[in-house]
């Protein structure tokens, strides 16, 4: 799959949410990004199952990512509230359980995907990869936005895939934390395809892009399209 983006909601501002996914799909983007914190998996709490499902037909499909202590209990609730893709941590899920809890989010309509914080070995994911249709590599701790991108982030994205091209080529690489116009381009040359990015499209504390969340996706995209030029040439 080609590069995209895919704009993380929890950094964008609730009180003009509407207007500025609207901004983002003009600008062609055709994937959301929700994270789904229960304050115990990670120290933070977000949105949860009715967010979910007021988005749901807005335009972009849904990618969901469950960074909750107990994903399997609530997994097919957010596949029913409109998730496309639900992607869980590798960390949550005891391993005998995990292929079960994968099979099942594909069964109930969803795409499965793992997810690895910065601390967890790429290879962690690779007994599960097979049945896998997104592989998420942290780039940050998860639970906060507005961090800043790991030193270590693209030589796990090119360890990752690496490990898809072998395990399975189907799967999409995606990665969460730090990636804006200055650390984008590597990380595509290092074999990214989705760029879920939270503060570089809707920051407002000076990381967002100053023409707005639609322009910060235009700006994004040509960085991404920039290093996939130098990749191809």
């Amino acid at each position: 799959m080609a590069p995209h983006i895919a704009p993380s909601i929890l950094a964008a501002d609730f009180y003009d949410l509407r207007k500025q996914l609207e901004a983002v799909v003009s600008a062609g983007v055709d994937v959301f990004h929700i994270d789904i914190m229960d304050g115990q998996f990670v120290d933070n709490i977000s949105v949860g199952l009715p967010v979910v499902a007021s988005l749901r037909g807005r335009g972009a499909a849904l990618d969901v990512h469950l960074m909750i202590k107990d994903p399997g209990r609530y997994a097919r609730r957010f596949i029913e509230a409109g998730a496309g893709w639900l992607t869980v941590h590798v960390e949550a899920v005891p391993p005998p359980e995990l292929p079960g809890l994968i099979e099942n989010i594909r069964s109930w309509g969803g795409v499965p995907g793992l997810a690895l914080r910065p601390d967890t070995e790429v290879e962690a994911a690779e007994p599960y990869l097979p049945l896998c249709g997104q592989l998420l590599i942290m780039t940050v701790p998860p639970g906060f936005g507005g961090q800043g991108y790991s030193p270590d982030g693209n030589r796990r994205i090119a360890r990752a895939r690496a490990l898809i091209n072998r395990v399975n080529p189907s799967c999409l690489l995606a990665a969460d934390g730090g990636l804006d116009c200055r650390t984008v381009g590597q990380a595509v040359e290092a074999g990214l395809e989705r760029v879920v990015a939270g503060s570089a499209v809707f920051g407002s504390d000076g990381k967002g892009c100053p023409g707005g969340p639609g322009e910060a996706v235009r700006r994004l995209m040509e960085s991404i399209n920039a290093a996939e030029r130098r990749a191809g040439g």
